[in-house]
């Protein structure tokens, strides 16, 4: 860290995501399937900062493994990132309770009000994702100690509203109330500084942290990110609303044409009675499991899925963790000195 950089602006912004993560930099690596695994989420925490280990619907033993590995790794804060909807959901939340994690951050559907409450009596802190300002309120009624607010412009699977409207309707109203992590199209400092000005008490990133020399997924999936533009991670349509799938943000590619096709099988599959939307609801997921492994650990970027934010066509260069934390850090505090400069 540059020792010239005055971060003290920073420091009384954040300072309510610093006490929550209990780390010097509330910068949080977002939780990405098959991407964020010990080897990561420790080099994060290492340099400072907060991660997630995703344990989408892996078997609760492997999560226990993996968090084991990752306490041998660090022994800084870190979280895992429940998946409300995946079918290990109950056995992951008893994982994590008895491991006595400082954070456990739920996402997917809502978190009932007895498993927030479960995971908040192991001693965590609890974060839930908000996409919409009736979730953030039924979140803040259910106790939980922070939100992150994740726009459509993020990668994988994105709720229903862009980002600039949700910190209107959430960060501005209860920010006040709640630390808020803003999260969705952020890759520089610069962004950073103004979402903390904003209100927000931190800020999550995801595609960026895929650009680094610890992230483990497959060199051809980096490769296909570095040659990326923001316009090329498009969002999947819903082609009828019997089949209710939550959008996926990836980059463009063959696995995206047949996703299409399989939800149109499907839709024909429930017109015919042959399953029903709960069947098809596991299939839509089992495919985007299936297709995001086949990329980020076996390299295959035409057929697998290529998840990415908007803010890839801002992440063309891999560079170590701890160096882009750095330049967050350093940016940041240049450009609210220059703010400052400004209003003076």
């Amino acid at each position: 860290m540059n020792n010239s950089i005055n971060k003290k602006k920073l420091d009384n912004l954040w300072k309510r995501g610093q006490n929550l993560l209990g780390v010097d930099y509330p910068i949080m690596c977002g939780a990405m399937t098959w991407v964020s695994e010990p080897t990561l989420v420790a080099a994060v925490c290492n340099a400072g900062a907060f991660a997630s280990l995703a344990c989408g619907n892996m078997p609760s033993e492997i999560l226990e493994e993996q968090i084991t590995m990752t306490r041998a790794l660090t022994d800084k804060s870190f979280a895992v990132n429940l998946i409300t909807v995946a079918p290990n959901y109950k056995t992951h939340l008893d994982v994590v309770v008895k491991a006595k994690l400082p954070v456990i951050v739920f996402a997917g559907a809502v978190p009932k009000d007895t498993e927030i409450e479960y995971a908040k009596s192991s001693g965590a802190k609890v974060l839930s994702f908000a996409s919409t300002e009736a979730l953030a309120k039924r979140m803040i009624r259910s106790g939980v100690d922070g939100l992150i607010l994740e726009g459509m412009e993020a990668g994988g699977h994105i709720g229903p509203v862009a980002g600039p409207i949700l910190w209107q309707q959430i960060l501005f109203k209860f920010n006040k109330e709640i630390p808020i992590f803003i999260a969705g199209s952020i890759a520089t400092g610069k962004m950073m500084a103004h979402m903390l000005l904003m209100g927000a008490a931190g800020v999550q990133l995801g595609t960026r942290f895929v650009m680094t020399n610890e992230c483990t997924v497959h060199n051809n999936f980096k490769e296909v990110f570095k040659r990326a533009r923001a316009r090329d991670a498009t969002a999947t349509p819903q082609f009828d609303s019997r089949l209710p799938v939550i959008p996926v943000r990836a980059l463009r590619n063959t696995g995206s044409d047949e996703f299409s096709k399989l939800q149109l099988q499907l839709l024909q599959n429930l017109s015919n009675g042959k399953i029903d939307r709960e069947t098809a609801q596991f299939e839509v997921e089992k495919f985007w499991m299936g297709a995001l492994k086949k990329a980020a650990v076996d390299g295959d970027v035409d057929a697998g899925s290529l998840m990415a934010g908007q803010a890839v066509g801002l992440a063309d260069e891999i560079k170590p963790v701890k160096e882009v934390i750095n330049e967050l850090i350093i940016d940041a505090a240049k450009e609210l000195d220059n703010i400052s400069e400004l209003l003076n």
